[in-house]
């Protein structure tokens, strides 16, 4: 039994958990397979961790006690690497699959694709800073730099819409998350009232 939580609680077995999936996108990309089809699970699984990680602070302060909302909180950072990682191979596959500079930049000013890229670009700073010691190096600055998540968050949204220009989807993944920051924000407002009351 020690053997069993010792092995889920290890986080090379958490990372590899994370990482399933990119096995078989890669191993497709390898094998010859249309990088087209997939371009669409490699930026959902970014979205799907990128909102998982975004999740979590709400959900402490709705479920305080919850021991599976605490173990993920503890590796909160490792799903916005996860989010990250999917983002670079989702990218990767876009740039191959387009297969010049010249498309790439023709495409760019497109308002589905710029969002993506806006996404991308903040998420790469995020994942850089995303171990502890950034966190020792940065001290305050560190979470005011992770904040730039939200309009990463935005963006990636407004991409997986306009480029499937299907909004249905999209909303199935965010207004979850969105759900839950309106009650994250409505709970601190709160907090900070009878403080000050």
């Amino acid at each position: 039994m020690n053997t069993l939580k010792n092995t889920l609680n290890s986080p090379y077995a958490f990372w590899v958990l994370l990482a399933l999936p990119s096995f078989a996108m890669i191993n497709g990309a390898l094998s010859g397979s249309d990088l087209e089809g997939l371009l669409h699970p490699t930026g959902e699984f970014s979205a799907r961790c990128m909102i998982i990680a975004m999740m979590l602070t709400p959900l402490r302060m709705l479920f305080p006690t919850s021991r599976t909302v605490l173990w993920l909180m503890r590796r909160r950072r490792y799903l916005g690497v996860a989010a990250f990682g999917y983002a670079a191979l989702h990218t990767l596959y876009y740039v191959i699959d387009l297969g010049s500079l010249s498309a790439v930049l023709a495409e760019i000013t497109q308002f589905g694709i710029w969002t993506g890229w806006i996404a991308f670009v903040i998420f790469v700073p995020l994942a850089m800073t995303s171990n502890n010691a950034s966190l020792r190096r940065l001290g305050r600055s560190w979470k005011t730099l992770q904040r730039f998540v939200y309009p990463a968050a935005v963006a990636t949204l407004l991409h997986w819409i306009f480029i499937h220009n299907n909004i249905g989807p999209a909303l199935v993944h965010f207004l979850p998350l969105a759900g839950l920051e309106i009650y994250r924000v409505w709970k601190s407002t709160g907090t900070q009232r009878q403080l000050a009351s």
